[in-house]
C-alpha cells in the first residue's frame, strides 16, 4: 500500500530559471516520510521510529521540470527491503497528475542513547508491512 502525501511547494524552492530547485525535492520526499512514520493517529508509540531513524543515502531520477504553483505537489511513499536493522522508501512525486520525479532513501533505525545502529523490533517491522509494495 502507498502512502499519499499533499506537499506544497514554496516561492523559495525556485531556480533561477523558475523552476523548482533539484534539492527542493528531497525536502518534499522528507515531509512524506514525517507525515508517514510521525504524524499518523493510527502510528502507535509501540514503535521506535518517532524516536530515531537516519538517512543513510538517497536516490532521486528527475523526470521533468517542475513550476512552481499554489497547488500542492502528491508524492507517494512505500516501503521495500525491509531488513534486519535498515529499510528502504521509495517515492513517486506527481506535479498536476504527470509524475515529474522518484527516488528512494535507504533508512537505519538508530538507538540515540548508544549512538549507533539498532535492530527493527517486530512491531516496526508489522508497521512497515502494511506499507510494503511489491
Amino acid at each position: 500500500m502507498r502512502h499519499t502525501v499533499a506537499v506544497p511547494m514554496r516561492w523559495s524552492d525556485m531556480d533561477a530559471y523558475q523552476h523548482i530547485n533539484n534539492v527542493a525535492f528531497l525536502g518534499y520526499f522528507e515531509m512524506a516520510r514525517v507525515d508517514l512514520f510521525f504524524d499518523q493517529p493510527t502510528h502507535d508509540e509501540k514503535t521506535g521510529l518517532r524516536r530515531g531513524i537516519v538517512v543513510a543515502s538517497h536516490e532521486i531520477a528527475y523526470k521533468r521540470s517542475v513550476v512552481y504553483d499554489a497547488e500542492p505537489l502528491e508524492v507517494q511513499i512505500w516501503v521495500s527491503n525491509v531488513r534486519a536493522a535498515a529499510f528502504t522508501c521509495h517515492y513517486e512525486l506527481f506535479d498536476h497528475g504527470q509524475l515529474a520525479v522518484t527516488g528512494s532513501t535507504l533508512l537505519v533505525p538508530v538507538d540515540f542513547a548508544l549512538n549507533r545502529p539498532r535492530r527493527l523490533t517486530p512491531e516496526e517491522k508489522v508497521f512497515l508491512a502494511k506499507y510494503l509494495e511489491d
